[in-house]
């Protein structure tokens, strides 16, 4: 999935990337497809490589929620909580998700097996509920298979 945190790696990403138009956000993403989250280190090396300041960086890098300070689990899960997925019952599953792993949004088990995150639409309304599990999505969730769901992606039975 992704690698731990290299800054050599991370120098090559950059350097392979930094004459793109707009080259933040691509090296931003490439650095994220690596590593799974932009480590702190990166901030300076960008900051130089890119003539922009930390606060930059660091502006963007906060806009968007997609990009992660810190290294998820090994799988992530992703549930709707936006309007017609709350309709659908998206707060059963997080309920359901607290009180099975402990975890709140945003967390990840101790045993850094699954990082939980809000979203706030899949575009899937229809299905609603919906998660994103490892990049598929589902709809029409349900606790239960949710945990099917987690279970397999862990390679146990349910």
């Amino acid at each position: 999935m992704t690698t731990a945190w290299n800054a050599e790696r991370a120098r090559v990403i950059v350097d392979n990337h930094r004459s793109l138009p707009g080259a933040l956000l691509p090296i931003l993403h490439a650095l994220q497809e690596e590593f799974g989250y932009i480590d702190g280190q990166a901030t300076p090396l960008l900051a130089e490589s890119l003539n922009l300041s930390g606060a930059d960086i660091h502006g963007v890098i906060s806009f968007y929620h997609d990009f992660r300070r810190t290294r998820p689990g090994r799988h992530v899960v992703k549930v709707c909580v936006a309007e017609a997925c709350q309709a659908q019952g998206s707060d059963s599953l997080v309920d359901g998700l607290a009180s099975t792993l402990g975890l709140s949004l945003g967390e990840t088990t101790a045993d850094d097996a699954f990082t939980i995150e809000a979203v706030y639409c899949l575009g899937n309304c229809a299905l609603g509920p919906s998660v994103m599990v490892d990049g598929r999505l589902i709809g029409r969730m349900t606790v239960s298979r949710l945990g099917a769901l987690m279970a397999e992606a862990e390679g146990v039975q349910p």
